[in-house]
């Protein structure tokens, strides 16, 4: 299904190029064996530590036992033994309470004091470690009510003094709304403040009835694609939430309020998966809590719905569908629960069990942690099994959990999820140099073709040998996002490297462009490489403006650098009789090279049409351009003037001027170039600078003795 978004982009086309690596950076392959300044060497080992929290509890009475040493307990993974590296025991009965210098950053609030525990890792042990999280995206008002009236009578009555609780809330954003404070006040007065959401723009929360079978002529709008990416935005913050909590050692317990989250088929498997596996590294219980309470489900609906069409409401489909679905928004929640050693409390009104369960879970409990055997970073699911040699002591404790997984074992959706988080990272990838340069040419009054190009040094990707082959696979994926943070771009592409081994690859650069069709504006684009040995990633940023040209005196495009251009039969701005130019983004040259130059000036003046001389009869337009070199404060070299007599892009009313200066009578070195570009009609004009780097051409290749300027512009009107 195309999304609405994509209304803007234009298809990225793959152009794939080997240009002279003129600045190459050192390929670095990882090893596990590194040598240090003082000519020892540093053995890295696997030292992962799995943590695993066990409750122990009277079978018959249910009351936690105390007590217990490590060799009560035998532990497996997998059905192997493993070897208890560490073990504590946590009660809150030793907790220190903490004193008024443990708590500050007093901050006005609206009825006293907002306060925040700073406290210092020793301070939290032996404390309860509570988060509650409202969803307020998947809540009908209703529930929110009832939520919030249920979190408000626990903090009133039953929380303790080693209780320690935060509020976070998914609404249009993720927002930590209290961070971990042991103040009731602040905190009743937070929780109250979620009241009242209606008419704020979160998406209706779903309810028994919401989908109803109707007749099979009748229009269903698909909502699936709606529904995946607002569940991957469902997890995305509840693994925020983990990620943020794994620095703290203690036991984490998170109370999800939610109107419940929908699922369809396979989708959205990546990122329950990656939240499953950060709650659990972050040693973080979820207890999942469906809002929505009791429910009657009934084949008719109810208020919420419309009339029921068709037969569903008399041959049981439409109750069948209803209850199905119902089940299905409550699936991901309990499966959150389950792995992450917490549970779900579903089709009941009173939340207040949900409370005592984590209080309950959390009083007192032993962590057993260890060294997996199991050296393989395979990313694969590994069951736990705790044992207890003594009688009559029944054992709660996670499952299992998902070993560490290297790039090679990854798996498909694992990877593409990779690629997403760290598009959506606001911290740059940098394992791999990226560099990124963007252009524009205007199309009509209110388009732009925008050219992207990226380069990749090839002495950051690890080709593959095959043959007298030089392999390699680069993931690309890239976004353009508009002033009002909504992606109005995107690229996702892979691009497979397959070289011949004379080319010299590793010493050469590998550039990608791409290309968005898009209004005047502000954006930023992002876009992030990786190379698919080793699972490398780097990322470029960048904020581009597509200016509006309207109250301009002269209108230009961007200025394109080339040293290459290459038969193509596409029809865009690059393109000129079958050739296009391939920008060269870092500006370096050699002097056995041309410098192609490639820009437009956009609705030029026209001269008034004279019946009594020679060559205006006709309205035309006079536009003159020449080029620069300018070294130190010398001029060493200018073209002849070139001059357009007529528009050459008919159908953009634009002057498309194309230059071609060979750089063999150029001395090595640094050189500012300024590009001429004058109106003669209109009187206005435009000097644009910029830098130019020539390098010695190969010793194999002698440069000629002197420049041999051959500047023109494209048909239509050079002289």
């Amino acid at each position: 299904m195309t999304s609405p978004i994509r209304q803007f982009a234009a298809v990225a086309t793959l152009a794939a190029f080997l240009i002279l690596d003129l600045s190459p950076v050192p390929a670095q392959s990882p090893g596990q064996i590194t040598s240090t300044p003082q000519g020892g060497f540093v053995i890295k080992a696997n030292a992962d530590l799995v943590l695993t929290n066990v409750v122990a509890r009277n079978a018959k009475t249910g009351e936690l036992v105390k007590g217990l040493k490590p060799s009560d307990f035998k532990i497996y993974e997998n059905g192997k033994p493993q070897r208890i590296a560490t073990f504590d025991f946590e009660s809150i009965d030793k907790a220190t309470p903490l004193n008024e210098a443990t708590i500050s950053g007093l901050a006005a609030g609206p009825s006293g004091s907002k306060a925040v525990v700073v406290a210092k890792p020793e301070e939290l042990r032996n404390h309860r470690l509570i988060v509650m999280f409202f969803d307020l995206t998947s809540m009908q008002p209703e529930d929110l009510d009832r939520s919030v009236d249920a979190a408000q009578t626990f903090l009133k009555t039953k929380m303790q003094p080693a209780d320690l609780v935060a509020l976070v809330s998914l609404g249009d954003t993720l927002s930590v709304d209290q961070d971990f404070t042991a103040d009731k006040d602040a905190l009743i007065r937070e929780v109250g403040a979620y009241n009242g959401t209606e008419g704020q723009g979160f998406t209706e929360g779903a309810n028994a009835n919401s989908n109803q079978v109707e007749d099979t002529t009748a229009y269903t709008p698909d909502e699936s694609e709606y529904n995946d990416l607002n569940t991957d935005r469902e997890l995305f913050a509840l693994r925020t939430v983990a990620q943020s909590l794994a620095r703290i050692n203690e036991k984490k317990s998170l109370l999800y309020f939610s109107g419940g989250i929908s699922r369809d088929g396979i989708e959205n498997e990546a990122s329950l998966r990656a939240t499953i596996n950060a709650a659990v590294r972050a040693d973080l219980a979820i207890y999942s809590v469906d809002t929505r309470g009791l429910q009657a489900v009934g084949p008719l609906g109810d208020a919420s719905t419309g009339s029921l069409r068709g037969q569903g409401a008399f041959n049981g489909g439409s109750l069948m569908n209803n209850m199905n679905q119902n089940f299905a928004t409550q699936e991901v929640m309990a499966t959150l629960s389950s792995d992450t050693g917490g549970k779900a409390f579903f089709d009941s009104n009173d939340f207040a069990p949900a409370f005592a369960q984590v209080q309950n879970d959390t009083s007192s409990y032993y962590a057993i942690g260890f060294h997996s055997s199991n050296s393989a970073r395979d990313g694969k699911y590994r069951k736990l099994t705790v044992k207890i040699d003594r009688p009559g002591i029944k054992l709660e404790y996670r499952p299992g959990y998902y070993a560490p997984a290297d790039f090679k074992h990854s798996g498909k959706e694992d990877r593409g999820q990779e690629l997403q988080d760290q598009l959506a990272s606001d911290l740059p990838a940098t394992d791999i140099a990226v560099y990124m340069d963007a252009m524009y040419f205007r199309l009509n009054a209110s388009r732009y073709y925008m050219p992207v190009s990226l380069v990749v040094p090839g002495s950051q990707i690890p080709f593959v040998k095959g043959g007298d082959k030089e392999k390699a696979t680069l993931d690309i994926i890239g976004a353009v996002i508009d002033g009002a943070k909504r992606p109005v771009g995107r690229v996702r592409d892979t691009v497979k490297l397959n070289l011949n081994a004379s080319l010299n690859a590793r010493q050469k650069n590998i550039q990608y462009t791409t290309s968005f069709n898009l209004p005047p504006g502000k954006y930023e684009i992002k876009f992030v490489v990786r190379e698919n040995q080793t699972g490398r990633m780097g990322s470029f940023i960048a904020d581009v403006t597509l200016p509006d040209l309207k109250k301009t005196p002269l209108k230009m495009s961007s200025i394109l650098l080339a040293s290459q251009r290459e038969p193509s039969k596409k029809q865009d701005p690059l393109v000129r009789s079958g050739q296009e130019y391939v920008p060269n983004i870092s500006h370096v040259f050699r002097q056995d090279q041309h410098l192609y130059l490639l820009y437009e000036v956009y609705d030029p003046s026209r001269e008034k049409a004279s019946a009594n001389e020679p060559g205006r009869s006709k309205a035309g337009v006079d536009l003159l351009s020449s080029l620069e070199l300018i070294q130190g404060s010398t001029k060493v070299y200018e073209t002849p003037i070139v001059e357009a007599k007529a528009i050459n892009e008919q159908g953009r009313d634009a002057v498309g001027f194309e230059l071609d200066v060979p750089l063999g009578g150029l001395k090595p070195g640094a050189y500012i170039c300024q590009l001429n570009v004058i109106d003669d009609v209109a009187g206005s004009f435009a000097f644009p600078r910029f830098a130019l780097l020539v390098r010695k051409s190969p010793d194999n290749q002698s440069a000629a003795s002197h420049l041999t300027p051959l500047a023109t512009t494209a048909a239509g009107g050079a002289k």
